[in-house]
Order: structure tokens, then sequence, then C-alpha cells
């Protein structure tokens, strides 16, 4: 019961703080609108869906162009508070679809940061440490090298390459019905070098659309649509509350795979949700942001220093303590006099600061 009241303070006190970055954040830009403003915008965005209808989106590859069915949810709106019609564009329009999706993937990686950090038992694991951002690259890269245009066609295809490469490694470490995670490391660190040769092929034959797959590979958020929202949201949100449910477990597995057994841990079928997961969920968080690094990494450490090593606590905080982060970031990478890639400013200041742990605190083991 005490774990459970930590665990809800904590969140709540940085679920505040996540809804006043969220809103400090909207406030900055080329146009500066007031925080009531901003704030009344905010509300007048907060909607449910009440329906789906299929509309017609068209996907050309080498000149040619097919119709597919691309679903349309509608949505009914639970305010309609007075602000000038300028302020709700810029707000409603424009910033808050990539504040909130931001703020989506920020939760995303690091909720599948803490995971893989205690499944590895290892503080320098990562989302993509078993090849997940590598396959995503080559989706993504290959669908822009190749032309390929339609709605969500470069998101789809990150996506499934990131499955794909996820579940590759796992049956490449699998034998005889387990799978070690020394096996399983070794093997993602592998997969992770082959594709990045194909990456780096794949550059090659880009021609004009290098300047795109570049662009993606920094990690970058200013193409944020609602749409992507509500693809990413939904997806990042069910991950998250299946990994909460094996939080118990994920601290027995910090034990020792022989310990966890002992205590009734069924080990491999745990270890086979919590990869499938945690892969899931950082597909599809870097399908739609890209190769966005050091926040599974970083805030995973920061809030264990704060609230220790029980993922009971440590996973909802570092989650939420992840969106704060990466809105934070991306409001910095879009205020200066040039925009820049929000993966560049997660490894400008997350590196330096993970020194400053190695130098300060102990973060060999967990």
């Amino acid at each position: 019961m005490e774990t459970r009241v930590w665990a809800t303070v904590w969140s709540v006190g940085l679920a505040g703080l996540l809804v006043a970055v969220v809103l400090v954040s909207a406030t900055i830009g080329p146009v500066s609108v007031a925080l009531p403003a901003v704030a009344k915008a905010t509300l007048n965005a907060v909607g449910v869906p009440t329906g789906v209808s299929l509309t017609s989106g068209a996907v050309a590859l080498f000149g040619a162009t097919v119709s597919v069915p691309v679903p349309d949810l509608s949505y009914t709106y639970l305010f309609s508070l007075p602000v000038e019609s300028t302020d709700e564009t810029i707000v409603r329009g424009i910033r808050l679809p990539r504040i909130v999706l931001g703020a989506t993937v920020g939760f995303a990686l690091a909720a599948a940061g803490t995971v893989m950090q205690g499944f590895f038992r290892n503080p320098m694991a990562d989302p993509s440490i078993i090849g997940v951002s590598s396959g995503a690259a080559v989706g993504a890269v290959a669908t822009i090298a190749l032309s390929v245009s339609g709605p969500f066609s470069i998101q789809a295809a990150a996506f499934v390459g990131a499955v794909v490469t996820a579940f590759a490694v796992y049956l490449i470490a699998t034998e005889g019905g387990r799978t070690p995670v020394a096996t399983l490391l070794l093997a993602g660190v592998a997969i992770q070098t082959f594709l990045g040769a194909v990456v780096s092929y794949l550059l090659l034959q880009a021609g004009e659309s290098l300047e795109q797959a570049l662009y993606w590979l920094m990690g970058r958020l200013h193409n944020a649509a609602w749409s992507d929202v509500a693809v990413t949201a939904p997806v990042a949100l069910a991950c998250v509350f299946v990994l909460g449910a094996y939080t118990r477990d994920l601290n027995a597995l910090l034990l020792g795979e022989e310990d966890a057994h002992t205590l009734g841990i069924e080990v491999e079928r745990t270890k086979r949700v919590l990869l499938a997961v945690s892969s899931v969920v950082t597909a599809a968080a870097v399908a739609v942001a890209g190769a966005i690094g050091f926040v599974g990494l970083v805030v995973p450490h920061m809030m264990r220093l704060l609230v220790g090593p029980d993922h009971r606590v440590l996973l909802p905080t570092s989650a939420i303590a992840g969106a704060a982060f990466l809105v934070a970031t991306d409001t910095v990478a879009r205020a200066g006099p040039v925009e820049v890639p929000v993966g560049i400013v997660t490894a400008a200041l997350g590196a330096p600061f993970f020194l400053y742990l190695l130098r300060t605190r102990e973060v060999h083991s967990l």
C-alpha cells in the first residue's frame, strides 16, 4: 500500500510538471501567445472520439498510384472557451499537435528504457538495444529513397521494420525455448551493425531525398499532426499499461532468473512479454519521430536517483518524466533562430548529463 501511495504521489506531481511544461511550451514561438489564451485553446482541443469513417488516400511507388482506405476519426470537443482566432489556430492547429506528440514519444521511450534497463540488468541499456531503432531506420530510409508516398507511408514502414527486427533478434537468440539475456544483447548488437550498413547504402542511393532521410535519422517532430497523435497515443498508453502489470515480475528478475523462478515467476514467458511490448512501444514512438536518443537512457537514471529502483514506482514516474523531458527539449530545439532536430538537442543535453552520472554516481549496476 505504501508503494502504491508513493507511486501515486510522485506520478501526480510529475503530471503537474508535465502540464506546466506543455502550457509554457505552447506560449513559445515566432509569435508569442499569452498563457491564459494557451490554457483556453488547450482546453478547447480536448475531445473524445465519437466515430470513425474511411476516406481515400493515394500511395505512389515508382510512378504508380494506388488508392487505399484511410481511417478518419471524428471527435466531440468538451469545451468551447472564447479565444482569438489567431491564437486558437497557432496553439491548437500548429503547436499542440507537436507538443502532445512529443509528450507521447517521450512517455513511450522512457517507459521502454526503464524496462530494458531492468530486463538486461544493465544501466547502459536503452530502447534501441535490440535493434528496434535500426530496423525502423531501414524501413523509413528505404521508403524515402524509393520515393514511396502516401498517408503514413514512412511511419508504417518504420514501424514494420522495427517490429520485424525485434522479432528476428528474438528468434536468433532463442534456443530450446530459452532466451539468454546475454545472447539477446549480442544478437541485437550484431543486427544493429548490419542494419547500420544497410542504412548507409540506402543513403547513398537516396539522391535528392538524402536531406529528408538524414533529417528523419536525427529525430524530428516538426511535421507533427493530430493524426500522428491519434495513431501513436493509444499504442503507447496500452503498451505502458501492460508493462505496468509486470513491474513486480521485473523487480524479481533483478535478483536473477533463478531467484525469480524460485519466487514463482514464469521467467521465459515474462521475458517474452516484456521484450515484445517494449519493442512495440519503441517502434510506435520511433516510427513517428525518428531516432531520438538518450530519452530512454537518461530519464530512467534520473528518476532512479529520485524514487529508487522499485519498478512499481520507477516505471510510471519515468514515463511521465520522459514526456516532460522531450517536450522541454523540443521547445529548445524550435525556440532558436534556426530550428534543429530534437534528436540533436536530446543528445547534446543527455550525453553530458550521463557523463556526470558516471563520474558522481554509482551506475555500474542496478
